[in-house]
């Protein structure tokens, strides 16, 4: 095993416990630490994944995706989310609170927005 391994990825927010409860309900997953500006959530127990963690940021600025015009906030990174029916979580996470993005590149990917504005997508593997 390597002596290093990514188990976090923190997303800064607005509100970090706003966001953190969008990601809650989008993967199911639980809180697992939880402080005035910062939240830690992950797979419930017995389960694997990547943890994801927010921290309230109060200047935040939302990315922009694609960047349009020099000086927009680039987007830094973003999430990709498999899922089995992508038609169904797409309307799932909208329910959530995400919205779909305007720009789709690709017929089996669906780029959204988290409630602070981050880009994810949700993609399914092609059925052969």
């Amino acid at each position: 095993m390597s002596p290093a391994r990514i188990s976090t990825v923190v997303l800064d927010a607005h509100d970090a416990h706003e966001l953190a409860d969008f990601y809650v309900r989008l993967l199911g997953y639980v809180v697992r630490a939880d402080e005035p500006d910062w939240v830690l959530i992950g797979p419930p127990p017995g389960e694997q994944g990547v943890s994801l963690a927010f921290e309230t940021e109060r200047a935040y600025v939302p990315p922009v995706w694609p960047t349009r015009n020099p000086g927009d906030q680039q987007m830094m990174l973003h999430l990709d989310i498999e899922v089995d029916d992508l038609e169904g979580e797409t309307a799932r996470a909208v329910s959530e609170g995400a919205r779909l993005h305007e720009y789709q590149p690709q017929e089996d990917v669906r780029v959204l927005l988290d409630p602070s504005g981050h880009p994810f997508c949700l993609w399914a593997q092609a059925m052969p």
